[in-house]
Parts: C-alpha cells; sequence; structure tokens
C-alpha cells in the first residue's frame, strides 16, 4: 500500500515538472523569438521566422520578398546572440543545480570551486601575451584552460586520504578563488591601459558581438555536459542524501563527486568562455526551480538547464530596451536581478540557523 501512494506521488510530481518545462518551453519561444525582433531595427515577428527557416537545411523556404538588411540583422547579429545566451544560461544553471546537490548548500555555485577565477586568470595571460588578436578562440581556450587548472588545484588540496570532505573543498575554493585573484591583479598592474579595458571588457559578461564562430565552439560540449549531468541525475539524488547512505548502497562517493565537479566545472568553464563572467544565474535559477519542481534532480537539472536559458535571454533583451541605442551588458542585469535575492537567501539561513 506505501508503494504504491510512493509510486502515485512519483507519477504526480513527473507529470507536474513535464507540464513546467512544456509551459517554460513556449516561454523560451516567445522570449527568443521577441528578442531577435526588437531593437534599434524592428523586424516582423513573421519575417524573422522565415528568415530563420529558410536558413534551416531540408525546409528549404524561399525569402524572394524578405529586407536583406532584416536578413543580416536576424542571422548575422541577433541569432548567434539568442543562441549564445541559451547556451550559457542553460550550462550555468545545470552546473549550479549539480554544485548546490553535491554540497548539500543552495547558496552554492560553480564560481565557488575557482572555476571564474581561474578562467579570468587564463583570460588576463591571454591579454597581457597580446594573444586576442590572433584569433578569437585564443582567449576562450586559455579561459577554459585555467578554469580546469583552478578546479584540479582545489580538488588536489582538498582531497585527504582518498576522501573530499566538502567543507575542505569548500575552503579549498575560496583559497584557490583568491590566489588566481591576486595573480589576476598582478598581471593588470603590469598591462597597458588598452589592454586592462580589453580585459574588463570581457570580465562584465556580455553578449554582444558574439557571432556563430561562438555558437560552434560553445554547443556541443555545453550539450554535451549537460546531458552527462541528466544521466548522473539518479546518483546525484542518492549522493545528496549523504555520504553514509550512498556508501551503503554501493555508490562509489569520491569517484562520482569528482566526476560531478569536473564535468560540471568544464561546463561551467565553456560558458564563461564565451560570454565573460556572468554571476548569480547558477545561484538563483536551480534554487527556483528547486522550489517549483521539487530536489527531484531528475527534474532540476533539465527544467534548471531551461529556466536559466529563459532567464539569461531575457536578461539580455531586458538590457538592450531600457535605454536604446545604448544596452545594459547581461552581467551586469543578472547582478542587478540576482543580488538582491542572494541577499534574500543569506537572510532566510540566519533566520533559520543554517542553509534554507
Amino acid at each position: 500500500m506505501r508503494d504504491v501512494k510512493c509510486k502515485k506521488t512519483q507519477n504526480f510530481r513527473a507529470k507536474k515538472a513535464w507540464n513546467i518545462i512544456l509551459i517554460m518551453s513556449f516561454l523560451l519561444f516567445g522570449v527568443i523569438l521577441f528578442s531577435i525582433s526588437r531593437g534599434t531595427i524592428e523586424v516582423p515577428w513573421n519575417e524573422t521566422l522565415l528568415i530563420i527557416a529558410g536558413h534551416i537545411p531540408f525546409v528549404g523556404l524561399q525569402m524572394p520578398d524578405v529586407n536583406p538588411e532584416y536578413q543580416a540583422v536576424v542571422w548575422q547579429i541577433r541569432l548567434p546572440r539568442v543562441l549564445v545566451g541559451m547556451l550559457v544560461g542553460a550550462a550555468l544553471s545545470a552546473s549550479g543545480a549539480v554544485m548546490q546537490g553535491v554540497f548539500g548548500n543552495p547558496l552554492a555555485d560553480p564560481g565557488i570551486i575557482g572555476v571564474s577565477s581561474g578562467a579570468a586568470f587564463g583570460a588576463v595571460v591571454a591579454i597581457a601575451l597580446g594573444l586576442t588578436s590572433i584569433s578569437i578562440f585564443i582567449m576562450p581556450i586559455f579561459a577554459l584552460v585555467g578554469a580546469i587548472l583552478a578546479v584540479s588545484l582545489t580538488v588536489f588540496l582538498s582531497m585527504l586520504r582518498g576522501k573530499i570532505p566538502v567543507m575542505t573543498l569548500l575552503l579549498s575554493g575560496v583559497a584557490v578563488s583568491m590566489l588566481m585573484g591576486a595573480f589576476t591583479s598582478a598581471i593588470l598592474t603590469l598591462m597597458s591601459e588598452y589592454r586592462v579595458r580589453e580585459y574588463l571588457f570581457w570580465m562584465v559578461g556580455g553578449l554582444d558581438y558574439r557571432r556563430w564562430e561562438h555558437v560552434y565552439l560553445a554547443v556541443g560540449p555545453i550539450f554535451s555536459g549537460i546531458v552527462i549531468l541528466c544521466l548522473l541525475a539518479r546518483h546525484l539524488n542518492i549522493l545528496a542524501l549523504g555520504e553514509q547512505e550512498a556508501k551503503s548502497v554501493g555508490v562509489p562517493v569520491v569517484a562520482l563527486r569528482l566526476l560531478l565537479l569536473f564535468v560540471a566545472a568544464a561546463t561551467t568553464a565553456i560558458a564563461v568562455c564565451v560570454s565573460g563572467t556572468i554571476g548569480f544565474v547558477g545561484l538563483i535559477v536551480p534554487h527556483i526551480m528547486r522550489m517549483i519542481v521539487g530536489p527531484e534532480h531528475r527534474w532540476l537539472l533539465p527544467s534548471s538547464a531551461l529556466a536559466g536559458a529563459l532567464f539569461l535571454v531575457f536578461c539580455d533583451a531586458l538590457g538592450r530596451m531600457i535605454s536604446p541605442p545604448n544596452e545594459i551588458r547581461v552581467g551586469i542585469m543578472t547582478a542587478l536581478l540576482g543580488a538582491p535575492y542572494f541577499l534574500y537567501l543569506l537572510r532566510k539561513a540566519q533566520q533559520t540557523g543554517g542553509t534554507s
């Protein structure tokens, strides 16, 4: 009788999660269409759809009456920007949900183990060496290497007799982040004003000037990373119950924790590479989705990825609409929206005497 009741509850939650995912998919489609159509040059939404459909292989729609200027704006400028925003938002949010599950703390995000500071260090090295003018891929590659080095150092410092204590991992991440920040600051003091400005432009995360090359660079690794994390969702559920409970059912805790951390960190690093540092997406979106769909990671991870994509595309569109023709970069918009919510979480944690 108890098993039947439990199964009914699971089916109800699964149905609710699918409904929410379906609703968010429609919302995402609407926000994408709005973001591509609106701007300094207004493109009618029906022509936007025609232009996109005309470039899809095997669809083969003819576009005899479409304004060439509209085609350039939609296909060369706005669509790559929106796609990069979707990928980055999905990557940050799904990785944030995994980090919060691994650490058992809703205030955790991918930057807590040094991903962002490592990527920033890699980026500043590329700029200081003057390599960014060679190819648009140079800075992302350096940022990725820096992020992986920072995460590897964090894990190495926290490893103790074959185990990874969560508190030690958190403290190691803070120490590595501070170390990387110190190296970055030291290099910045030696750089010319022009290169410092280039670094700051990258640091304030944004989606402007994103091209199809950035889409091609990010789509494979981010999609693969999110799929792997979703496939590991059942194991993450067991890990979230506690280390002893996971060991009692035969889960290799250390290996699983390392795998989850590195996949989440690599996915985040790719996102940071193509967009710069964008804060709060990996923190607030998974937390909100956990309140809506529950803590079951099989539903939480895909819904967080979808909600992250929706949130970032919306913030980017909002940043372009507030004061045209100027725009507020998406990293600033997410901070403006995310900082108050983060303070709310901190306040709530203080009131409950721990994590909320």
